[in-house]
């Protein structure tokens, strides 16, 4: 669901930056952030090498250790990444791209095998228990499907949304995700995912297939490093993505940067990613579900929605990206505007601080949406309404610009909680 804004609708982290004292200058904002936007994706390039040299470790040498060393470095990986996501849904180019490394949820049967509460068959997916780990060559509906050998090609060309089904996941942080830690059975229990390392010692093997099922984790993330070394090129000097934005009227530019703001902070992670899990207090509708890491990937977001505002970003090397920024353009309309709309983003943060210190404290996520946990509860829908509010100012961004056809991404979860239930 989309809506397109045409009028105005009904200290810390977010310190001004040197570059306000600048004149404010739309192309010089568009130039940084396109430089945001190529840290950005170099550091989660950076960190899923990390990833795959650890993957390769595990494989070599399967052990509680190495798998453990996996999981940190899948953990790590998605600091930034997560930070990127402010530039979706404005950017053609990443949100035609974003589904390879980071679609959810996922029906994770089609990969390996699964508890029997997940079941044996759905009515919309074909290839719900494909177990593709399992299984050289699966048969759906007359239709073979060769998978001797698990590539990196294969999982790209032939298995990711196999069927037309966007369940059918089979590439990116998620699909690795489960690899690394197995189902969540713990519902809204405590606990994550909990696979043994042994799953991937053929000496040793428990689950069966253990030489497969390190193939399959080799080639997702040897797709995962190719799909983010191509996306580092869109946003290089010559890439197409950074000439999109930055070749055309600095209108459109701002349009792409303030849709991807609205649409990350109201539909995606408000609503989709939040609303609707703690609607239906339904653990499978959190975004991090196998390693309980949900907690993290919301703060993250946020603080990706804040690096753009800001025209700031902190590197993994704790160096900084910083330039002229949308708050610039806004401080010179309206500086009241621009400190109300930086107080809401960082009173968001602070809330999404909050659901992180309480995972910290061992209220995992899950738990937090609960049914009955109303102290979570509460914590989670007051990041929702952060995020609700802190829309309505970039609304009314729009409306100070001058800005025509910005497009923000809605949710049935904020917009039409009944349909949630039918």
């Amino acid at each position: 669901m989309r809506h397109t804004i045409l009028t105005l609708a009904t200290g810390g982290l977010l310190a001004l930056s040197s570059a306000s004292a600048n004149a404010a200058d739309a192309k010089a904002v568009l130039e940084n952030y396109a430089d945001i936007a190529l840290a950005g994706y170099e550091d989660s390039l950076q960190t899923a090498r990390t990833l795959e040299a650890a993957i390769d470790k595990l494989v070599a040498d399967p052990s509680e250790a190495t798998l453990k060393a996996a999981r940190e470095a899948w953990l790590a990986a998605r600091v930034p990444y997560q930070q990127t996501e402010a530039f979706r849904f404005g950017n053609a180019i990443v949100d035609d791209w974003e589904g390879k490394v980071n679609a959810w949820p996922l029906d994770e049967g089609l990969i390996d095998y699964v508890d029997p509460s997940y079941g044996t068959e759905s009515d919309t997916n074909g290839y719900y228990t494909a177990n593709i780990v399992a299984n050289p060559v699966v048969k759906v509906g007359g239709q073979e499907v060769d998978a001797k050998t698990i590539s990196a090609d294969f999982l790209s060309d032939t298995l990711q949304e196999i069927g037309g089904v966007e369940a059918n996941v089979a590439t990116g942080y998620h699909a690795i995700e489960f690899l690394l830690w197995g189902q969540d059975l713990n519902g809204t229990g405590a606990g994550a995912g909990n696979r043994p390392h042994t799953d991937f010692d053929p000496a040793n093997c428990t689950g069966g297939n253990c030489e497969r099922r390190a193939q399959y984790l080799t080639a997702a993330v040897d797709l995962l490093v190719r799909d983010l070394d191509d996306m580092v090129g869109e946003w290089g000097k010559d890439g197409e993505a950074r000439g999109n934005l930055i070749g055309g009227e600095p209108d459109v530019g701002l349009i792409a940067i303030l849709t991807g703001l609205g649409s990350l902070s109201y539909g995606e992670l408000a609503g989709e990613r939040m609303k609707l899990g703690l609607l239906l207090h339904d653990p499978e509708e959190e975004h991090d579900c196998f390693s309980d890491n949900t907690h993290n990937s919301h703060y993250y977001d946020q603080l990706g929605i804040v690096n753009v505002y800001t025209g700031s970003y902190t590197r993994v090397d704790g160096s900084r990206v910083e330039g002229a920024s949308l708050s610039d353009l806004v401080k010179a309309k309206s500086p009241e505007l621009d400190e109300e709309l930086r107080a809401k983003l960082q009173k968001t943060l602070d809330a999404m601080d909050e659901i992180r210190k309480r995972a910290a404290d061992g209220e995992a996520y899950d738990q937090q949406i609960g049914e009955g946990n109303e102290a979570g509860n509460a914590a989670v829908q007051f990041a929702i309404d952060g995020l609700v509010d802190q829309t309505r100012s970039i609304e009314r961004v729009v409306s100070e610009l001058g800005l025509q056809g910005v497009t923000i991404e809605g949710s049935d979860s904020l917009d039409n909680p009944d349909a949630v239930f039918q």
